[in-house]
This record gives C-alpha cells, sequence and structure tokens, in this order.
C-alpha cells in the first residue's frame, strides 16, 4: 500500500501538488529575499568602514595654525629680557605662529615667526650683543652679501634661492641698530621682505634706545 500524503496541519488534510509547488516557491522567495537582505546590511556595512577609515585617516584636514599675538609677547619679552624689543607691524592678513625669547652661542634672542599672506615663512630675529660667529650660525654660514637700502636703513642681503640645503634661509636681510642685530630670514617673494623690513625700520629707533 502506497504511503499517504502528509496531512498539513494548516489545512488539516494532505496539501494537493499545487499547493505544494506554490509552498516551496514561496520558501524559495523567502530565502531569496532574506540573502538579499543580509547582503544590503554587510554592503551598507562595508561601506561605512570604508567612509570612516576615509574620515579618520586619508581627508583628516590639516590642523589650523597656532597663531600668536606677538606685540604681547614683545611687551613680556621686554619685561624679561631688560631690553627693548622690536615689534614690527605687519599685514592683517599675516600671522605670527611663534614669538618668544631664546638664546644661541651666548647671544640673547627674540624671534617671531610670520605667514604671509600667500602662506611663506619669514622670520625674525634680534640678537643682543651679536658677533659674526652667532650671525654665521644663525644664517648657516651665508657667504657675503650685498648691501640694499630700505626704508632708511644699510641691510646685507643674502640671495640663496635655488641653493641645496639651506632650508628656510633661502633669503636673508640683515641690519644693525643699537646694540642689537636684526635678521630677517625666509622663503617668502622680495616685496613680502621689503614690506618687513620697512615695518622693522618704522619700530627700531624705539629699539635702539
Amino acid at each position: 500500500m502506497p504511503d499517504e500524503p502528509p496531512i498539513v496541519a494548516e489545512l488539516g488534510r494532505p496539501e494537493t501538488p499545487d499547493e505544494k509547488a506554490a509552498r516551496l516557491a514561496e520558501a524559495r522567495r523567502r530565502r531569496r529575499s532574506n540573502q538579499t537582505t543580509k547582503n544590503l546590511v554587510l554592503s551598507i556595512a562595508a561601506s561605512l568602514g570604508i567612509v570612516l577609515f576615509l574620515v579618520l585617516v586619508v581627508v583628516r584636514p590639516d590642523p589650523a595654525p597656532l597663531l600668536i599675538d606677538h606685540l604681547a609677547a614683545a611687551a613680556e619679552a621686554e619685561q624679561s629680557l631688560g631690553e627693548t624689543v622690536a615689534a614690527p607691524i605687519v599685514p592683517p592678513t599675516w600671522v605670527a605662529n611663534r614669538a618668544e625669547l631664546a638664546g644661541s652661542g651666548g647671544v640673547d634672542e627674540w624671534t617671531i615667526g610670520f605667514i604671509t599672506a600667500d602662506e611663506t615663512f619669514i622670520g625674525f630675529v634680534q640678537g643682543f650683543d651679536a658677533n659674526p660667529t652667532w650671525l654665521r650660525d644663525t644664517l648657516r654660514d651665508p657667504g657675503d652679501g650685498d648691501e640694499v637700502d630700505i626704508a632708511g636703513l644699510t641691510w646685507q642681503r643674502f640671495d640663496r634661492r635655488g641653493v641645496d640645503g639651506v632650508g628656510l634661509r633661502e633669503y636673508a636681510l640683515v641690519t644693525e641698530t643699537g646694540s642689537s642685530t636684526i635678521v630677517l630670514y625666509g622663503t617668502a617673494v622680495d616685496d613680502d621682505f621689503a614690506l618687513l623690513a620697512t615695518a622693522v625700520a618704522a619700530d627700531v629707533p624705539a629699539a635702539a634706545d
């Protein structure tokens, strides 16, 4: 005697071939639907992982430059040093990222770092009772320069643009006022150096007292 078809609980009787075919088709559809949902979740998770990696590692923005009030720092430096330091007034499009007292070779230094409007660099160094060795070390053996007059002051100019190994000291201007030697050096264009040298000239009478 052939086996009787099993009774389906939901129907209370054996299912017909059409009902069985429909049930199997529905089961396959559900499996495909579940698989699609699973793949979608995995795809979203992978995409989020890539985005997180890009945010944390690849597209991390550069930190904003540290901004220094070099005029306020100059007032503090004068109190500490007991000397009048130069504090040139620069355009509002420039920023100072460094302003501090330092020392090198027994010479007290007042230093400022300026970032210009086109994001090049000019360093300002005022050395008190400086000597030729200090100047040579500050500019990393600049060699011979030539004289230029800017805003009533005579400056020694050292142009080493295109020379390997000079780092930030591609161009420099040096002048003496009172008991101090002022050095400007960096990567900026000539016009920006002339602008800062003019600002220094407007301030050095007080620095020379």
